[in-house]
């Protein structure tokens, strides 16, 4: 799915943005005290979470005449998987974030098959066994600029992310004499909002959010019919545990996927991919502030 030009579309909004911010700043010549931070100076917050992820709902076709096959029902993601994240934010002047994230996603699996399962024309037979992985992580870079800097109970940002999948998709016969696989690298881009309040002294909620639908082929005047679309969005309850520490606790929706057909497909495919995934989360992390 051929994104770059939403892609640059968004960049080009997001240092915009940054632009109008920093010449929207007066100058002052009130300097800290020594030994007291100024609020303009950056701030570093390095993040990670540990947890599990649940499938939804999982469906995937490869090939016009390919079987549209449900993981959960048929793939053997009825159970948890280990899941972790990483990222890092850079707050400066106020009003403006930057996140780099990194998250790893990797569900492999092997069932017996109930009916046959049709990859890009081929066909792994019913009571076979199959080896399945889908390995999807991505990385993701985003800008946020806070509409709400002298609340201190309220917080209200929005922004662009810029997301690169790197997706491993394959299926091999237990025999490992059948083998078909799909792999991609592109930009996503997508709108981000993050929103948080104080609970008390040491609490705090936070609502963060990024997506997009996509019909591609409006964009890019591609004669095929691409749709694509992500939401990754979480609920977050923290705790400051002490000064450079916050603790926290994560409720996480993950979902998107794409349907369409590809202008260059590697044979044997038609180049035809229809995939959608909704995933949940549950992950508990830290998060350690520093200037």
């Amino acid at each position: 799915m051929d994104m770059h030009r939403i892609a640059v579309l968004l960049l080009t909004l997001s240092f915009c943005a940054l632009a109008t911010a920093q010449n929207g700043y007066q100058i002052t010549t009130n300097e800290p005290e020594e030994g007291e931070s100024s609020s303009s100076d950056p701030a570093f917050r390095a993040i990670a979470e540990i947890g599990f992820v649940g499938v939804l709902d999982h469906k995937v076709q490869f090939g016009n005449n390919g079987t549209y096959f449900d993981y959960r029902e048929d793939g053997g993601q009825d159970v948890l998987f280990p899941v972790t994240r990483f990222s890092v934010e850079l707050d400066f002047n106020e009003r403006n974030t930057f996140v780099f994230l990194y998250q790893p996603l990797r569900l492999e699996t092997q069932v017996l098959l109930n009916e046959d399962l049709i990859v890009d024309d081929l066909i792994f037979p019913a009571n076979s066994s199959v080896k399945l992985l889908y390995n999807f992580p991505f990385y993701r870079i985003s800008y946020l600029r806070e509409l709400m800097p002298n609340n201190d109970q309220w917080g209200f940002a929005i922004g662009a992310s810029l997301q690169l999948r790197n997706a491993t998709i394959s299926f091999e016969s237990g025999s490992g004499n059948r083998f078909r696989t799909n792999r991609d690298v592109g930009p996503v881009p997508a709108l981000k909002i993050r929103t948080n309040t104080q609970l008390g002294e040491h609490w705090d909620l936070e609502l963060e959010a990024d997506g997009i639908y996509a019909p591609v082929s409006y964009l890019n005047g591609s004669d095929n019919e691409v749709t694509g679309a992500i939401l990754d969005a979480s609920l977050r309850t923290g705790v400051q545990i002490i000064e450079p520490v916050r603790a926290f606790l994560n409720l996480r929706y993950l979902g998107g996927g794409a349907v369409g057909t590809s202008d260059n497909p590697d044979p044997p495919s038609d180049g035809y991919v229809k995939n959608w995934l909704h995933f949940s989360t549950v992950s508990i992390g830290f998060a350690y502030a520093f200037n």
